[in-house]
């Protein structure tokens, strides 16, 4: 080969080279795709050892080689946690918390996390991604005073406390049992709650709790010390006909297409479908106004005689065949056929519709967690969201939903917790056990 022709060979090799090192870079940087995607939670700048960070990461098309955690403060930094990925996963979640053996005191520190990814482009930073979060470490719990005033519970009953906080809370409220009753912090600055005594909570188990938690995770908690008050509930036994059944059951037959007989679409109504109301009244507890809304006592349905009361324990019979057992959680009226149904207090309609077991049925929230139930409506005359005054008319009484004739299911809920609506109707009962701290918030 002369001399012109192994410069071309030279050449034409070194445009090979090059191409295919701008192929392979191409291809490297098309693989490694996107930067691996970082997420920290919460968003808050405090921070406690209680504190729960959620770190979520998303590697796109390559996966994950590891990933380390580190906190400093004024100069000292501490390497807590760490992971290497084998499997190469393209995503991963990590809950963690500050170590509490760093012995960081209060005040700034340095939250660094780090990530990478099996990139073939690491050398020059490819697949790196790291988040620096500045936090102030708060190690201090907040402090509650309780404004005298709690007495007695009745089993199946409301009660009502208030009470200071010396800082800025996340959650706020009183646990009973599995319960958690949410406070609301009122124009005096102070916290208002109602809260219940579940129905089916022996009096000896009724040890409620104020549980406060800060901006940064740190928790108090303040137990009430209260007199709970024993019920006797009633115990009723019901059969169930072919004639109920048959006249019921249409309502429901949509919603369970399997079932082939009105006795088993009961069953199921009667046990499944009650549940999930109950699931539902809680979500619709939660919706509620941070201030009252109500004023004075409740009213009760005019002219109208009581037939089933609240906690009433029903076993239900077919054919002399015991099918299921229920707590009847509100109190029934009946008064003539149709009549009007009039608001119990001021409030805003929270629910206006078909509402399974209830049948047609509207619930006012009248804020704090404080709720009224009106159900198997004939007609309902309020739309969702309405604001209405006690005493106006809501709608007429009926027969619709599980109704074995024209009546009205009255309900008051405590943050979505039925209890008894004869306290609510009772003037002394609220002066006594919920204005005196009402009033303290105006």
């Amino acid at each position: 080969m002369d001399k012109k022709g192994s410069s071309a060979f030279l050449r034409n090799a070194f445009i090979l080279l090059l191409l295919t090192l701008v192929g392979l870079g191409v291809f490297a940087y098309i693989r490694d795709g996107s930067q691996p995607v970082l997420s920290l939670a919460p968003q808050s700048d405090v921070a406690s050892y209680n504190t729960d960070f959620t770190l979520k990461i998303t590697a796109n098309k390559i996966g994950l080689k590891n990933f380390s955690i580190s906190v400093s403060q004024d100069g000292k930094s501490v390497d807590f946690l760490e992971r290497t990925f084998a499997d190469k996963p393209m995503e991963h979640t990590e809950v963690f918390r500050l170590p509490r053996e760093s012995g960081f005191k209060e005040g700034p520190v340095e939250l660094t996390v780090v990530v990478r990814t099996h990139s073939l482009l690491s050398f020059i930073g490819r697949g790196k991604v790291s988040i620096v979060r500045k936090l102030t470490l708060d190690l201090t719990p907040p402090r509650v005073t309780v404004n005298q005033g709690v007495h007695n519970v009745n089993q199946g009953g409301a009660g009502a406390v208030s009470f200071t906080v010396t800082k800025p809370v996340a959650r706020v409220g009183v646990a009973v049992g599995d319960y958690f009753f949410p406070a609301y912090q009122q124009k005096s600055g102070d916290y208002f709650c109602f809260f219940a005594m579940p129905h089916e909570m022996l009096p000896t188990n009724f040890k409620p709790r104020i549980i406060v938690r800060d901006m940064a995770g740190n928790e108090a908690t303040q137990t009430l010390y209260i007199y709970a008050i024993p019920k006797e509930f009633k115990f009723d036994k019901l059969n169930v006909s072919d004639e109920f059944l048959n006249d019921k059951m249409s309502q429901y037959s949509a919603q369970y297409p399997t079932e082939q007989s009105p006795l088993d679409i009961y069953k199921r109504v009667n046990n499944e479908l009650r549940k999930q109301n109950e699931g539902e009244l809680k979500r619709i507890g939660q919706e509620t106004a941070a201030t009252p809304l109500w004023t004075g006592p409740f009213l009760r349905l005019p002219n109208a005689a009581g037939r089933a009361g609240f906690g009433d324990q029903r076993d239900y019979f077919y054919n002399g065949m015991k099918i299921d057992h229920q707590t009847h959680l509100g109190v029934d009226l009946a008064s003539l056929a149709n009549a009007p149904v009039p608001a119990a207090n001021d409030g805003k309609v929270a629910f206006a519709g078909f509402f399974g077991i209830y049948g047609n049925c509207v619930i006012i929230d009248h804020g704090l967690g404080l709720q009224s139930l009106y159900s198997h409506l004939d007609s309902i005359d309020v739309a969702l969201g309405a604001d209405v005054k006690r005493g106006q008319f809501i709608g007429k009484t009926g027969t619709t939903g599980l109704a074995g004739g024209d009546h009205l299911h009255f309900g008051i809920l405590i943050s979505g917790v039925q209890v008894s609506p004869v306290e609510w109707w009772d003037e002394h009962w609220i002066k006594d056990n919920v204005l005196k701290h009402l009033n303290r918030q105006q």
